[in-house]
């Protein structure tokens, strides 16, 4: 993988002519995101990480939008969406986010996928009572640090913002993209991860480390008894697999399954494995 790689690619390029940024206005409130398929199609809501945004999902977009209506969001305080109202919001914040969104959409989420910090939304939604027609995927799933001492959570959490307020969003992003992947990852994967990471804004990165700093997944699971799949690339040394399978044991109805030879950012890097993976699921769940 080259480390030097630009994000001025023609990757890039088409993701913002294929799946272009959209507004939903609700009140005082703006949330962007990307969209692709039959309006009238069976919902999947795609929830992105700490360090990325809609963008990321182009894959998805573009390769599962023949069977859903593919949306992915940006989660408060990234793209254009506006910043939460509390300054240290918890996951159950952004799960009432995410059901307004969808309300707004008239979007009823046949599955629901989050991915790292993504996963903590998704299970706080669901743990809430949401409906989610067939499946709960969780993708290299952070469980955040709530069961943590408070030393422990001041720490990951001081580390965090004190990296953003040194760095920058575009200095963050050529200094870590390369950890969300494996060594052997393409330098397409490298640049998309880049450019989502480059265009982080530094309030909307702020509240969500506050919720990654006192979330906990594993406390939500069991308030969820829907189908569930825990998946986690082999290489994924940010989320690495021991953590995933435990979360994946604190659902009573879930599977687990290791996506090999891609790291954290696993939809990314081997898009097609991902999305088989996603498939498989829930196929198996309608025979």
């Amino acid at each position: 993988m080259d480390n030097t790689v630009t994000i001025d690619s023609p990757l890039i390029k088409q993701v913002e002519e294929d799946f272009p940024l959209q507004w939903l206005e609700l009140g005082d409130r703006i949330f962007s995101y990307r969209e692709k398929g039959p309006k009238d199609g069976r919902v999947m809501v795609l929830l992105h990480g700490i360090g990325s945004a809609s963008g990321s999902w182009a894959h998805q977009l573009k390769n599962l939008s023949d069977r859903y209506r593919v949306i992915a969001w940006d989660a408060p305080g990234y793209g254009a969406s506006s910043v939460l109202s509390v300054d240290t919001p918890k996951a159950a914040d952004y799960a009432a986010a995410l059901g307004d969104f969808l309300a707004g959409l008239n979007a009823n989420p046949e599955i629901l996928i989050g991915h790292s910090l993504g996963a903590l939304m998704a299970g706080a939604y669901a743990a809430g009572g949401a409906v989610i027609g067939k499946a709960l995927i969780l993708a290299d799933p952070a469980n955040g640090y709530g069961g943590a001492d408070e030393a422990v959570r001041a720490e990951k959490l001081s580390a965090r913002l004190n990296n953003m307020n040194k760095l920058g969003p575009e200095g963050l992003a050529a200094a870590r993209s390369s950890v969300l992947l494996s060594a052997t990852s393409s330098d397409d994967a490298l640049a998309m991860v880049r450019w989502n990471m480059s265009k982080l804004r530094v309030d909307g990165h702020a509240q969500a480390a506050h919720m990654l700093a006192h979330g906990d997944l594993i406390a939500d699971a069991g308030k969820y008894n829907g189908p569930v799949l825990v998946m986690c690339g082999g290489e994924d040394s940010v989320t690495p697999e021991a953590g995933c399978r435990k979360i994946a044991a604190a659902y009573s109805n879930a599977d687990y399954q290791t996506l090999p030879n891609v790291g954290h950012a696993s939809y990314v890097e081997n898009p097609a494995q991902f999305n088989q993976a996603v498939l498989s699921f829930v196929e198996a769940r309608n025979a």
